[in-house]
């Protein structure tokens, strides 16, 4: 079975504290907009952090981070430990424009619904463009729990640092582009400005 996690324990102060999660976009909550695409290609879907108050949902589990206060690094551990899938599709709560078609290319290489095979080797999959790495959209096997747990207790939290300690295939700009555009794709929202500027994305504008 596929997982999917959804990080929302982050505490969005460049976002004066609001959920990122439950902006409108193009009509939409990005939650509802990243619970409809997940449910097409997961058998489970976990909300790690920031879920008081939410009206449940068929197929989606909220769940606590274990260790507190660590940032995504500590989600992305609450959800490999809960997850009853391997490999885990992981977004972060504010990409509006995830698909299901490129969420399901990610975890077809690191062996969907938990098969052995070919791309069983990586225990990461992450894209990669111009901007770095996107490793809050990118794609988690069980076997990335102990190198987290490693940092967490040294005090290492930085998400990007955990990808030297673990087999990673790393997806390039072209091969994202197969399924859109890449800065449409992996598009978030870390700041207003950058709400406001989600309908130019939208239509293509920038």
């Amino acid at each position: 079975m596929l997982t999917a996690a959804i990080l929302a324990g982050g505490r969005s102060t460049r976002f004066g504290g609001r959920d990122k999660s439950a902006l409108v976009v193009d009509g939409r909550t990005i939650f509802d907009r990243q619970v409809s695409e997940l449910l097409q290609i997961a058998d489970e879907i976990l909300l790690v952090g920031a879920a008081i108050g939410r009206e449940p949902r068929p197929r989606v589990t909220p769940i606590a981070d274990l260790i507190p206060g660590c940032g995504p690094l500590g989600g992305l551990h609450a959800a490999l430990t809960a997850a009853r899938g391997d490999p885990v599709v992981v977004v972060a709560c504010d990409m509006p424009y995830v698909s299901a078609p490129f969420l399901a290319y990610l975890a077809g290489l690191a062996g969907t619904h938990g098969e052995r095979g070919k791309g069983d080797e990586f225990d990461a999959i992450v894209p990669q463009t111009e901007r770095g790495y996107h490793p809050l959209c990118a794609v988690y096997t069980h076997a990335v729990i102990a190198p987290i747990e490693r940092r967490l207790s040294a005090g290492h939290f930085t998400m990007t640092d955990l990808l030297a300690d673990v087999r990673l295939r790393v997806v390039a700009t072209d091969d994202i582009a197969r399924f859109g555009d890449p800065h449409r794709l992996l598009a978030n929202v870390n700041t207003p400005s950058e709400h406001e500027s989600l309908e130019a994305l939208h239509n293509h504008e920038l």
